[in-house]
């Protein structure tokens, strides 16, 4: 059970608790969103400027986020990084790239944890 709870540092936890609150606050307005009908993707680009803006400022996060994520994951060796960016299709980007935080901070302390240890 404790090599479960390994290299859980509490930035880790965080990130984790963030992804949660990411998948659970979106995935609440698109059930709205589905329960109502609405035209998701068109509701984004014409609801007026203010959504527009928002929604222009988080794809640009969301696009730099996963070029980060590529990167990095590339840098630290991890694994199955695309999975992360295709997920963010299917569930949010407040949700995948928290978790892909909280994972490298893992590998992070993993690392640290392997150089303490040679």
């Amino acid at each position: 059970m404790s090599e479960l709870r390994r290299h859980w540092t509490p930035t880790a936890v965080a990130f984790l608790v963030l992804a949660v609150a990411g998948l659970v606050g979106t995935w609440i307005f698109n059930a709205f969103a589905i329960v109502q009908m609405r035209y998701f993707v068109g509701d984004l680009v014409s609801s007026g400027p203010a959504v527009s803006s928002i929604t222009v400022d988080l794809l640009v996060v969301a696009i730099a986020g996963s070029i980060f994520i590529i990167v990095e994951a590339r840098r630290l060796g991890m694994r199955f990084a695309w999975l992360y960016i295709v997920l963010s299709g299917i569930t949010a980007f407040a949700f995948t790239f928290p978790l892909f935080l909280a994972m490298r901070q893992r590998r992070l302390s993993a690392r640290a944890d392997q150089r303490g240890t040679s």
